[in-house]
């Protein structure tokens, strides 16, 4: 039976375009009570008094916290400041206005420069808004510097993007006794258990998290938010289960982000194309939180380099791990660089490429790419396609590390020959309960009818976080083990039932042969009957061998922009993906598909726009926050560079790091502008045209 590496179907695809996936909205348990946050409109303030007895007069509330926020000290829009349960959506809403709230307002800051001025209010009283530099370096600079025949000095920016998964952040919670029942939009269900746990001082053996389907992450549900630690405060003061669902608003102002970045980049190179030496300075805010790194240098190899990275304190919601953090903005300033040295030498910049690379599988990849997007027919010159509407071509490649460990399984085979495998992994949108099911399947050479994958559950066995692109190298090893052991265990009672030593018994896909004077073969159902009224259960774990880190990739991509609208328009996409052992061509495709839209959409629309003069984000909603549609999706051809020798590797990460970086070197070979700032809009396009007429 040979599943893995070809196209299947995923096993919950039929629930979910009917309509029966239940997602956390979905779940409505006896007697259920709709919970809600109360956040501050202002991003800087003192909470001096809540005044909830109106609240509490109401008829259909039957719970109130004042006491969500840990300090009282306001530090973005969107903050919490108390919480309410209530009979009905309507009942909540009305509970909510009646809430006193006096604050003492203070001053803020929400601009990255702004906020690096030291005459800027602090966001924390006790540290500076700029934080101490990391530096990172190797080589010598100067030498490097001294080496180089070409030198190219630009300033990169790149915005805030937000997750915006469609599954807005929420919880269903309910008190079963002294065991608290969480089901959780989330990433990690083991996570927020042990996060829960922690919040509410209670012990992690009494908190269960489940989630059968969640709408979207991207990096955003990755542990426990002050969310859910709420609903269950209110459930247990309630004595009722508690639903609380964050607004959309909420979602936007507190939820997460992708920081942004100031990118000051010095880059040089000898004249036969050989990169000498790279000095970065770069900032990033990342709200009230830390991490805004850029992953600078990327990618090429340079002997001399020194980076300079600081992060900054502004008044809005923290940023979370984004799908593949730090690696678009590097990507977006890197390629670009690479390609100005290149005309700056003469050089194509697919040769200069090929020449900086030492990573010998993208190096194929790059061939392989440049013959599907036909990268022979690019025109040398820039912007010099005849007609308002001009096309190009731009290349831009990808890295990430993922890897995998500490999974563990349970595997149960019932005398019918029905197979139930427990894994507490999460299906995030991936395919993670197929992936179960499929290595299962595969290893025991049988249907994956045969297969009940039960995951999304922290009383299951361990797993870590669906984050990093980790998943697939932490879990299929371990299932792929766990199914190993269940099949030996097969082997050995079946052997001991016939009276037989287990070496005259052998597997071959999913039936066994008996060898000897009247050799015969066992199917499936019939070597499950031999465990008569008692199921085998085995269990098993990630073990080393099954799957390794690393993984290359590259995109060509092909625009047309309208120089009178200054409309950019994504036509084809090529990418080539390394991909180790592929468990499942249709849903890696799919995933590289969903990144390289993210990609784009995060180059072209995506941006949170602050207000200096209130200090609160001007467009969280669907409305004003543009996010890449059906209309705007161009071609996508994925070539999968399979090395099945590597084993499993994670894929979801890679292909959202270089769309940005290809569209904006495509967009300069179709006008002959560079665009250094993201999101490339047509306002940023018309000016830019605008300002190299002037010149």
């Amino acid at each position: 039976m040979k599943i893995l590496s070809s196209y299947y179907p995923r096993l919950d695809a039929p629930l979910k375009v009917q309509g029966k996936a239940r997602y956390i909205y979905d779940i409505s348990l006896p007697g259920m009570l709709y919970g809600a946050i109360l956040t501050s409109p202002y991003p800087s303030a003192k909470i001096i008094r809540i005044d909830d007895s109106r609240v509490r007069k109401h008829p259909g509330v039957r719970a109130v916290l004042t006491d969500v926020h840990p300090t009282g000290r306001i530090r973005y829009a969107g903050e919490e400041v108390a919480a309410v349960a209530a009979t009905s959506p309507e009942a909540l809403q009305e509970a909510l206005e009646l809430f006193q709230v006096e604050y003492e307002v203070l001053p803020f800051v929400v601009d990255l420069e702004a906020a690096m001025d030291e005459k800027a209010p602090r966001v924390f009283s006790d540290r500076p808004n700029v934080r101490k530099p990391r530096e990172r370096e190797e080589g010598d600079i100067e030498k490097g510097f001294a080496e180089a025949d070409v030198v190219v000095e630009r300033e990169f920016r790149t915005q805030v993007q937000v997750h915006v998964p469609l599954e807005p952040h929420g919880s269903v919670v309910t008190w079963e006794g002294d065991q608290l029942i969480i089901y959780d939009s989330t990433q990690a269900v083991h996570g927020v258990r042990e996060g829960v746990a922690k919040a509410l001082d209670i012990p992690v053996s009494r908190v269960r998290v489940i989630c059968e389907h969640m709408g979207g992450g991207f990096g955003s549900k990755l542990w426990a938010g002050r969310y859910t630690a709420i609903a269950a405060r209110l459930s247990r003061q309630a004595g009722a289960p508690v639903k609380l669902m964050l607004t959309r608003k909420q979602d936007f102002l507190g939820a997460g982000n992708r920081p942004n970045s100031v990118q000051k980049i010095k880059m040089g190179a000898r004249k036969d194309g050989t990169l000498v030496a790279f000095y970065a300075e770069t900032y990033g805010t990342a709200g009230i939180a830390t991490n805004a790194n850029v992953r600078l240098p990327f990618i090429y190899q340079v002997p001399n380099w020194k980076h300079i990275h600081r992060d900054v304190f502004i008044n809005a919601g923290g940023g979370r791990p984004f799908r593949a953090p730090g690696c678009p903005q590097a990507s977006f300033s890197m390629e670009q660089m690479m390609d100005e040295l290149a005309e700056k030498l003469g050089m194509d910049p697919l040769e200069f490429r090929l020449k900086n690379d030492p990573n010998t599988t993208r190096q194929k990849e790059w061939r392989i790419g440049a013959e599907k997007i036909g990268w022979s027919r690019r025109r040398k010159a820039p912007g010099s396609d005849p007609g308002p509407v001009k096309r190009g071509l731009g290349m831009a490649a990808s890295i990430w590390w993922p890897g995998g460990r500490g999974t563990k399984a349970s595997m149960t085979i019932y005398p019918d020959g029905s197979v139930e495998v427990r894994c507490g992994t999460q299906d995030i949108g991936t395919g993670t309960r197929t992936l179960v099911a499929s290595v299962a399947a595969e290893e025991l050479g049988i249907d994956m009818r045969w297969i009940r994958p039960l995951i999304g559950d922290s009383n299951y066995p361990y797993s870590g976080a669906s984050g990093g692109s980790t998943t697939a190298p932490s879990v299929g090893p371990a299932i792929k083990n766990t199914a190993e052991k269940a099949r030996a265990a097969l082997l050995e009672r079946v052997a001991r039932n016939l009276g037989l030593a287990p070496e005259k018994l052998t597997w071959q896909a999913g039936s066994i042969r008996i060898t000897g004077s009247q050799s015969q073969q066992l199917s499936w159902k019939e070597i499950c009957q031999h465990l008569e009224n008692e199921p085998l259960e085995v269990h098993g774990e990630w073990v080393k061998g099954l799957s390794s880190a690393g993984v290359a990739g590259c995109q060509f991509v092909e625009v047309a922009v309208d120089t009178e609208t200054g409309q950019i328009q994504v036509e084809k996409v090529v990418a080539v993906a390394d991909c180790g052992l592929v468990l499942n061509r249709l849903t890696t495709e799919n995933q590289i598909n969903g990144g390289i839209l993210q990609g784009i959409s995060y180059a072209l629309l995506e941006e949170r726009y602050m207000d200096p003069t209130t200090g609160t984000m001007v467009n969280p909603n669907y409305e004003s926050y543009k996010i890449l549609g059906a209309m705007e999706t161009p071609e996508i051809e994925i070539i999968l560079y399979d090395e099945p020798e590597r084993g499993v590797i994670g894929i979801g990460e890679p292909p959202t790091i270089p769309t940005a970086a290809a569209i904006a070197n495509a967009v300069y070979h179709a006008i002959g502008v560079r665009l250094r700032e993201l999101p490339m809009t047509p306002d940023r396009v018309l000016n830019a045209l605008y300002q190299e007429k002037k010149v």
